[in-house]
């Protein structure tokens, strides 16, 4: 069997970061203890965000490396909190990233550990796999969890090719320690002691699977370069490398106090963080760690420098917008019952047949270009829309949701129905001079003009909360370093 690995990643963090002062501060009156984990901020989604917006954001940071003439073959989506019970959130995922319907699409959850038995799974998988892990903890007001945690995504792009990490081996335990579960009609994340969690999780299952690795690729404990955690607990990284006789000096620093804990896609965000710093010739242990433990080696190439160019923690953590309203958090997350007055009493109903014919241009975001006259338009249709060309039968199919357009018209509608007043909408120009009128996501009112610079993103359209329905479709957002 060809020599696999990882050939390119790509992280993703929601721009707003709500202070943990802020949350802190909003429970003082009873839990003043709270104010002792109040340092820091945790990274949160907009209302307009789910698991799965989240997981094509990270894959297509990673996608742009692809190789061309390269086609995923695989696509694992590692979550625990999917928006679909049953209809597979990875298919989604697979449609808005444009990969045809040729590979093998697969959702996978029901642990904290879920993203790295993905990889585990898509780093023995033929030709090019898509490993994603994103997840949105949802914590109940005024706990711990809620302080700790925060949304996030990472993709890791797997193949045999331009490897910037090679996969050495891996090792798992299973032992049914229940250290963080959620019901299946619960809404919210139990967590139990932290202490009890370490002294029998942590310091006990890991070394275990950690030993077995070791054997498994005779690689002593003083040649781990980076020793790669990825649990709530970032304080035990520390005590568990000693435990498996590892150097202090190796633990990768967490993520935790800068972002928040993103649940299963946790430790594919610190394998990021690691990729982004290390040298070439280093051995990366990963660990994931929720009812037993997933141990993967991996060892760099003289490739890694060139994942310092690459959009992963470094940069999704530069992006960041300071944010102290927690009252905010709380709406977009539906933690909030806001009154939306009458404007919100409408059926949403999704048209099933309708969007399913149409589902290339809404999902996917292609629209056509004439080959006749080179008129880009969306949506594709039979005639071209250019009044000096107008000929039938003369377009192809091209995706929009990788141009960069700008703003020529834009409205702050401070009396339609949004959750985040005012509703941003109005016509976005394409470089090849389509135009087409769309949300704005992403701004602060006041912050667009006329010639703004916008991506596109893959975003929640509508919620059908009558039958549970998320409806997507793409906006326009903000382009990183301009507003």
């Amino acid at each position: 069997m060809a020599e696999t690995g990882i050939s390119a990643f790509g992280a993703y963090l929601p721009r707003l970061r709500l202070a943990r002062a802020a949350i802190a501060q909003a429970h003082a009156w009873a839990f003043p203890n709270l104010g002792a984990m109040a340092k820091g901020a945790r990274a949160y989604g907009r209302f307009d965000e789910d698991s799965s917006t989240r997981a094509v954001a990270a894959a297509r940071a990673a996608l742009r490396h692809l190789p061309p003439g390269r086609a995923v073959g695989e696509l694992l989506l590692a979550s625990t909190t999917l928006p679909f019970l049953d209809r597979q959130n990875a298919g989604i995922v697979a449609e808005a990233l444009g990969l045809g319907g040729e590979l093998h699409a697969v959702d996978a959850g029901g642990s904290q550990r879920a993203a790295t038995g993905a990889l585990i799974h898509g780093l023995r998988s033929e030709g090019p796999a898509l490993v994603l892990g994103a997840d949105r903890p949802l914590a109940k007001p005024g706990s711990t969890m809620e302080m700790l945690a925060g949304d996030g995504a990472a993709a890791l792009l797997l193949g045999s090719e331009d490897l910037l990490a090679r996969f050495v081996g891996s090792h798992s335990v299973a032992c049914d320690l229940v250290d963080h579960y959620r019901g299946a009609q619960a809404r919210y994340d139990y967590v139990l002691e932290e202490r009890w969690v370490r002294d029998e999780g942590y310091l006990k299952i890991v070394p275990r699977a950690v030993a077995g690795l070791l054997g498994k690729t005779g690689v002593a404990p003083a040649q781990i370069d980076r020793f790669v955690l990825g649990g709530l607990q970032d304080g035990a990284a520390r005590a568990v490398a000693k435990a498996c006789g590892i150097a202090e000096s190796a633990v990768q620093p967490g993520l935790i106090e800068k972002c928040g804990y993103s649940g299963c896609a946790y430790p594919l965000l610190m394998l990021c963080a690691a990729l982004e710093a290390a040298a070439p010739g280093e051995r990366i242990l990963l660990l994931g760690f929720g009812q037993g433990c997933d141990a993967l080696l991996f060892e760099t190439t003289g490739r890694i420098a060139a994942a310092r160019d690459f959009h992963g923690v470094g940069a999704a953590l530069q992006q960041g917008r300071p944010d102290d309203n927690y009252l905010r958090y709380l709406a977009f997350n539906r933690l909030l019952d806001l009154d939306l007055g009458m404007r919100e009493e409408r059926d949403t109903r999704t048209a099933q047949s309708a969007h399913f014919r149409a589902r290339e241009a809404i999902t996917a975001f292609v629209g056509g270009r004439c080959t006749s006259c080179d008129t880009l338009q969306f949506p594709k249709t039979r005639y071209c829309v250019n009044p000096a060309c107008n000929r039938a039968g003369t377009q192809v199919a091209e995706p929009l949701r990788d141009q960069v357009g700008e703003v020529k018209s834009f409205t702050e509608d401070w009396l339609a129905l949004s959750r985040n007043p005012p509703l941003m909408y109005g016509n976005v120009r394409f470089a090849d001079r389509a135009v087409l009128m769309m949300e704005f996501t992403g701004f602060a009112p006041g912050e667009l003009a006329i010639g703004t610079p916008v991506r596109m993103e893959f975003r929640i359209k509508d919620f059908d909360s009558l039958r549970g329905f998320h409806r997507y479709f793409w906006k326009a957002a903000p382009v990183p370093g301009v507003a």
